[in-house]
C-alpha cells in the first residue's frame, strides 16, 4: 500500500508491501523530503488496521488526521488477526490494541453493530423500487415506483403500501461466521414479505424457505427473525411487494432493531440515543428513561420534568407541557358489586394523567352515579352473598339469573363451557392489555373496560394503540355421550358486538392454538351495528382467542378518536375442559336402572329421549356436529348422496339417476376425477400485476373426506411445524373445493411462481340434482352458454360454513356436470364469462364441467338395428348408435347377428312363370270366344239370306237348331245382353266403326216386339253382310 502526502515542497512518501506468502516478511521503506515537520503529536494522527491478507493477518498503521502538518508517525505495527474482536460492551483500542470498556452514556455489542434510530436511513443502507414492467392504468399514466421506499418513523422503519418491490440493501463484511436478527411487524397476507441474502457474485445464498419468506406476526406484537451469515461479504435484503388484488391498501411491514453479528471489530462505542441512558462503564444496551424524565444523546443518566408544568411519555428526549384537561382525558367505570350487591358509575382520569384541572376552560371530573343493583351472574356461576360470583362445582349447573346452583337430573350430564353476558368484573381468565408500534409504553392503559351488559374498549395511550383483550382455553372436552361421534365440530365461540367510529377503526379476531403463533380469523373496518360472529373448532388444543381495536393506524399526538369504541355483549365457548354448566343434557345410560351411569354412544348414534339408550341414525342420515340429542338430530342426506358409515358425512358415490319423461338416466361420474384444476385468467391488479385463480375440484371426495388440496408457498408458518404438530393451522386448504391466487414468476420477478390466499370454498356436500335450486342456491342458466336440452345437466351443490364479513352463510359452490360428447372423459372446467374469478357476487362459485362422462349410461336405447342384403340366402344384421351418440358406457353394442334368408331371383322367377301363365290363358280365352262369335255370326247370315228368301223374319223368338248344330249354341235374340255378350261386345267393339248397321222390324204383330239390326263391313264388302246382335 502506498500513501503520498504533499504539500508544496516537502513530500513524505510511505511504501508498504505487504507480501502474503508466508515465508517472506514485510519490507518498509519510509523516505522523507524537502523540509523539516513538526513531530506528530497523539491527538495528530489516528490508526487503522489495513486489509487482511491470505493468512489473516493484518497491520496497525498511523493516519495523520491533516495532510502534511507533522512528521515522525509511528511505525507501523503488526495487528491482531483478523478474527478478533471484543467481549460486548467493549471496543478495541487500536493504539494499545487492548478491548477497554465503554464508557457510560455509551455501548457497545463487541463484534457486532445495531441499528435502533430510524430518523433517517443510516449510512450503508440502500433503498431500490422496481417494477418489472410498465403498465399504463385507466387514465394511461405509467405506473412507476419513484415515491415507494422502506420509510423512517423515528423507532421503526415502515414498507411501502403499494404494487412495487422496494427491498433495503445494506452491505457487510463478517471476517467470520456471524448472523443477523431483526424485529417485524407483517400481518397483511396482501404483501409479500421475504428477506434473503446473496454474496459478492451477486448469487443468492442457500437458505431454506423459512429463512426466506417471513412469517406473519400477531397483530400489535413484534415478532423476531434470524438467519445465520458465513464469513466475507453478505449483501442483505429485504424485500416487500403489495398484491392489491381488490385495489385496496395493504398494510405495511414494520421494521426495527438490526442486529449484525460477525464483524471484525468495534474501534469506538456508539452513544446512546435521546430517551436511552447507560449508567454504567461496560454496557451492551441503553435503557429507556422512565416516565416523566427525558435525555439527550449520550446521557449516563435521566432528567426529571417540572411535574406542575409538563410530563414525559417513557424513552423522552424531552418534556411536554400539560395541556388543560378536557372531556376526553377520563372515562367511566362500573364500581365491582359490594357485600349488599350494589354497584355504581364512577369517572377516573386517564393514567398517566398529563392534563391540568386548575387551569381556565378545564374540565372537573364528574360526581359518581347512585348506588344500583348489581348485574346478575354469569350462567355456570353463583353469587356467594359477597358481591363475587363463583363457578358452580362439578356436576351441578347455574343459569345465572337466580344465582343459585343445582343439581343435573338423573339421566343427564352438564355441558361445560362459558356464557360471558354480564360485565361487572372481568372473568378470570381474560386479561386486558395495550400495546403500540412505536414503542410507547401503554400496558397500564385501561385497554378494555366492563359496563354492565357489555365490554368495551378504554382509551389507550394515543389513537394507533392496539386494545387487546384476551381469553385463554385451556383445551375442549366432549360431553360424554357424544365422545364417540366423528364429527369435525369439537366446539364453537360466538360472540356479539358492534363498533361506532368516525375514522378507519379496525377490529380484529385472533386465534392462538397451542402457544405457537397468532393468526387473524375475521377482521372488521369502519362503524359495524350489532352482529353475530361464530367460529368452528375443529381441533382439541390450549386456545387463545384475541381482540384487537385500534382506532387509526396513523400515528397521531393526542386522543382525537377517543370516541371511537367497540363493545362487545357476549361471549359463548362451548365443550371448554374445565369450564362452567350453564345446563344439562340427556346421556345415554347403561341401564335404564336408578344411578346408571352415563357411557359415550357410538359413532353415527343419537340418544332416544324416551329410553336414554343409543340408537342407530336411520340410513342416509347424519349428525349434526356432536348435538346428539333426540331422533331429530340425524339429518336426511340431499338428493344424490349417502352417509358414510359413521353418520358424520353425506357424500355422493359418483352415482346418479334421473328421471326424464319415460326414461331412466343413470350416471356414473367416478372417471371425473379423483381431482380436476383450472387455471383461469390472467387478471390483473390496478398496477398491472398479474395472477391467476387457480381451482381445484374433487367432484365426490373420499365418502364424505376432502380430497382438493390447496397450499401456499409463501405461508405463515414454518413446515416443520406442521409436519410436526398435528392438530394446529396449516398452510394448506383441503376441501371439495378449494382456490389458490398464483403469481407468476414472471410477473413480479420471483424465481418461482407464488401461490397464496388458499380458501376453501366447499367443506360440506349438499346433494346432485338435475334441478336448478337445492338448499336456498340457485343455479343461473344464463352463466354458460345454452346446450340442446336432450340430456339434462346435473349439478353438485356445495357448502362451506366458515362465514366471512362479506359472505355471513358461509360461501356457497355449484358444479354444473353437461354432457358433452366430444370432451374427453377427464373433461374440461370452465367458469362463467361474465365472472372470471368464478363468482359474482364473490359468495357463489360456478363451474361448468363438461365431459363425455357426464352423459348418462347407455341402454338399448341409444342404438338401432340395420338389416343387409340377403346374399346366397345369408342375410346379417348390424347394430349402431344413435346420432348424435348421447351416453357412455352401460351397455355395449350387440354383435353381427346372421340368418338364413330366400333371395329375390327365387320370387321374380316365380312372378315371370304366373305372368306367362296368365298370359297364355287370357290367349287361349280369347280364341275360343272369337271362334264363338264366327259361328253366330254364319247363324245371323244364313237367317237373313232366308228373311229374303221368305219376304219376313220369324216369328220365333231365337233360331231353332238345325241338324248338325252344337246344341250349345246361345240363343241369338235376346233383349238383355249377358256377362258372355258384354265381353263379347268389347272384344268386337274395335272393329265397330267399320260396320253400318240398320234396326230391322218384323212386320207381323207378336204378343211381344223383337227389334233386328242388320249390320256390314263397308270397307271389306260391297254387299251387306250380315251380322246378328
Amino acid at each position: 500500500m502506498a500513501l503520498r502526502n504533499c504539500l508544496g515542497l516537502q513530500c513524505v512518501l510511505t511504501v508498504f508491501y505487504l507480501i502474503s506468502p508466508s515465508w517472506m516478511s514485510c519490507a518498509f521503506l519510509l523516505v522523507t523530503a524537502a523540509g523539516d515537520l513538526p513531530p506528530c503529536t497523539e491527538t495528530e494522527y489516528y490508526f487503522e488496521y489495513t486489509e487482511c491478507d491470505s493468512t489473516g493477518s493484518r497491520w496497525r498503521v498511523a493516519i495523520p488526521r491533516e495532510e502534511g502538518t507533522c512528521s515522525g508517525l509511528p511505525d507501523p505495527t503488526r495487528g491482531t488477526q483478523c478474527g478478533f474482536s471484543c467481549k460486548a460492551g467493549e471496543f478495541l483500542e487500536l493504539s494499545t490494541q487492548q478491548c477497554t470498556k465503554c464508557a457510560p452514556g455509551t455501548f457497545s455489542l463487541g463484534s457486532g453493530i445495531r441499528f435502533d434510530e430510524w430518523d433517517d436511513i443510516p449510512a450503508g443502507f440502500t433503498n431500490v423500487a422496481t417494477y418489472t414492467e410498465a403498465h399504463d392504468n385507466s387514465e394511461g399514466e405509467v405506473q412507476t415506483c419513484h415515491n415507494s421506499s422502506w420509510t423512517p418513523q423515528g423507532s421503526y422503519l415502515e414498507s411501502n403500501q403499494d404494487e412495487c418491490m422496494v427491498s433495503l440493501i445494506y452491505t457487510v463484511h463478517l471476517t467470520k461466521q456471524g448472523f443477523v436478527s431483526f424485529e417485524y411487524q407483517y400481518v397483511d397476507g396482501n404483501i409479500i414479505f421475504e428477506f434473503f441474502i446473496q454474496n459478492d457474485q451477486c448469487l443468492e445464498m442457500d437458505q431454506s424457505s423459512d429463512q426466506k419468506w417471513i412469517k406473519l406476526s400477531s397483530n400489535g406484537d413484534w415478532a423476531s427473525h434470524t438467519v445465520n451469515l458465513k464469513s466475507g461479504t453478505n449483501i442483505l435484503y429485504w424485500r416487500t411487494t403489495g398484491i392489491l388484488f381488490d385495489a385496496k391498501m395493504v398494510k405495511p411491514v414494520l421494521l426495527k432493531n438490526i442486529q449484525i453479528e460477525g464483524v471484525a471489530y468495534m474501534s469506538e462505542c456508539f452513544q446512546c440515543k435521546p430517551g436511552t441512558f447507560s449508567r454504567t462503564a461496560g454496557s451492551s444496551v441503553c435503557e429507556l428513561c422512565p416516565r416523566n424524565t427525558y435525555s439527550g444523546r449520550g446521557a449516563s443518566s435521566c432528567t426529571a420534568c417540572n411535574l406542575e408544568v409538563a410530563y414525559a411519555p417513557e424513552g423522552a428526549a424531552e418534556c411536554r407541557g400539560r395541556p388543560p384537561c378536557i372531556r376526553k382525558d377520563y372515562f367511566e367505570i362500573h364500581t365491582p358489586c359490594d357485600s349488599e350487591g350494589k354497584t355504581q358509575i364512577m369517572y377516573k382520569w386517564i393514567e398517566p394523567k398529563v392534563c391540568i384541572e386548575n387551569m381556565t376552560d378545564a374540565v372537573m371530573l364528574p360526581p359518581s352515579g347512585k348506588r344500583q343493583a348489581c348485574p346478575p351472574c354469569n350462567p355456570g356461576f353463583y353469587n356467594n352473598e359477597t358481591g363475587s360470583c363463583l363457578p358452580c362445582p362439578l356436576g351441578t349447573f347455574s343459569g345465572g339469573t337466580d344465582g343459585r346452583c343445582q343439581q343435573c337430573p338423573a339421566g343427564t350430564e352438564p355441558v361445560l363451557g362459558y356464557e360471558y353476558r354480564w360485565w361487572n368484573v372481568l372473568p378470570s381468565n381474560m386479561k386486558t392489555s395495550c400495546f403500540n408500534v412505536g414503542n410507547s409504553d401503554c400496558d397500564q392503559m385501561n385497554a378494555w373496560e366492563v359496563a354492565g351488559d357489555h365490554i368495551r374498549s378504554g382509551v389507550g395511550s394515543l389513537d394507533n394503540d392496539y386494545l387487546i383483550l384476551n381469553l385463554r382455553i385451556p383445551g375442549f372436552k366432549l360431553p360424554t355421550s357424544a365422545m364417540g361421534s366423528t364429527g369435525d365440530e369439537i366446539g364453537r365461540i360466538t360472540f356479539v358486538f358492534e363498533t361506532a367510529c368516525s375514522a378507519n377503526c379496525e377490529l380484529y379476531f385472533m386465534m392462538d392454538m397451542n402457544r405457537k403463533s397468532t393468526n387473524i380469523v375475521e377482521s372488521w373496518e369502519g362503524s359495524k351495528e350489532k352482529q353475530s360472529y361464530t367460529h368452528i373448532i375443529a381441533h382439541n388444543a390450549s386456545m387463545s382467542f384475541t381482540w384487537a381495536f385500534r382506532r387509526t393506524n396513523q400515528a397521531l399526538d393526542g386522543r382525537q378518536f377517543v370516541d371511537d369504541v367497540v363493545k362487545i355483549y357476549s361471549i359463548t365457548v362451548t365443550n371448554v375442559l374445565g369450564g362452567v354448566a350453564t345446563s344439562c343434557h340427556t346421556c345415554a345410560l347403561v341401564s335404564q336402572q336408578p344411578g346408571s351411569s352415563c357411557i359415550p354412544c357410538p359413532a353415527g348414534h343419537y340418544i332416544d329421549v324416551d329410553t336414554n339408550q343409543c340408537r342407530e341414525c336411520p340410513p342416509n342420515t347424519y349428525l349434526s356436529g356432536h348435538l346428539i340429542y333426540g331422533k331429530g338430530t340425524c339429518i336426511p342426506c340431499g338428493p344424490g348422496s349417502k352417509s358414510n358409515k359413521e353418520h358424520s358425512a353425506c357424500f355422493s358415490d359418483c352415482s346418479f339417476s334421473h328421471v326424464a319423461g319415460k326414461r331412466t338416466l343413470t350416471y356414473n361420474f367416478s372417471r371425473m376425477g379423483p381431482v380436476a384444476s383450472i387455471v383461469n385468467g390472467p387478471s390483473f391488479t390496478s398496477k398491472g400485476t398479474k395472477y391467476f385463480h387457480f381451482f381445484k375440484i374433487s367432484l365426490c371426495g373420499q365418502e364424505g373426506r376432502n380430497g382438493a388440496v390447496c397450499t401456499d408457498n409463501v405461508t405463515d408458518l414454518s413446515r416443520n411445524d406442521l409436519q410436526n404438530k398435528s392438530g394446529g393451522p396449516t398452510n394448506q386448504v383441503e376441501s371439495f373445493i378449494c382456490q389458490s391466487t398464483i403469481i407468476p414468476s414472471d410477473g413480479r420477478g420471483f424465481r418461482t411462481a407464488l401461490s397464496s390466499q388458499s380458501v376453501s370454498l366447499a367443506d360440506i356436500f349438499l346433494g346432485a340434482t338435475a334441478e336448478n335450486t337445492l338448499a336456498g342456491i340457485s343455479v343461473n342458466p344464463g352463466l354458460f352458454p345454452e346446450m340442446p336440452k336432450k340430456i339434462p345437466d346435473v349439478n353438485f351443490f356445495y357448502w362451506s360454513p366458515w362465514a366471512t364479513s362479506s359472505c355471513k352463510n358461509g360461501r356457497h359452490a355449484v358444479v354444473t356436470l353437461r354432457c358433452n360428447p366430444d370432451r374427453s372423459a377427464s373433461g374440461e372446467l370452465s367458469v362463467p364469462r361474465k365472472c372470471p374469478a368464478g363468482t359474482c357476487d364473490g359468495c357463489t362459485f360456478h363451474f361448468l364441467w363438461e365431459s363425455s362422462s357426464a352423459c348418462p349410461l347407455c341402454t338399448e336405447m341409444d342404438f338401432h338395428e340395420i338389416e343387409g342384403a340377403c346374399i346366397d340366402s345369408v342375410q346379417d344384421k348390424h347394430y349402431v348408435w344413435n346420432d348424435p351418440k348421447l351416453c357412455t358406457g352401460g351397455v355395449q353394442l350387440p354383435a353381427k347377428k346372421t340368418s338364413a334368408c330366400q333371395s329375390v331371383d327365387f320370387w321374380l322367377k316365380a312372378g315371370a312363370g304366373i305372368g306367362i301363365f296368365m298370359g297364355i290363358l287370357l290367349t287361349a280365352i280369347t280364341c275360343h270366344f272369337w271362334k264363338k262369335n264366327k259361328k253366330l255370326e254364319y247363324k245371323y247370315s244364313f237367317l237373313v239370306m232366308s228373311t229374303k228368301r221368305q219376304g219376313e223374319f220369324p216369328t220365333a223368338d231365337s233360331c231353332a237348331i238345325m241338324e248338325g248344330e252344337d246344341n250349345d249354341d246361345e240363343s241369338v235374340y235376346s233383349s238383355k245382353l249377358s256377362l258372355l255378350d258384354q265381353f263379347r261386345s268389347l272384344v268386337t267393339k274395335a272393329s265397330s266403326e267399320q260396320h253400318e248397321c240398320v234396326q230391322l222390324e218384323s212386320p207381323q204383330e207378336h204378343s211381344f216386339k223383337t227389334g233386328h239390326q242388320y249390320c256390314w263391313n263397308s270397307a271389306e264388302h260391297k254387299s251387306p253382310h250380315p251380322t246378328p246382335y
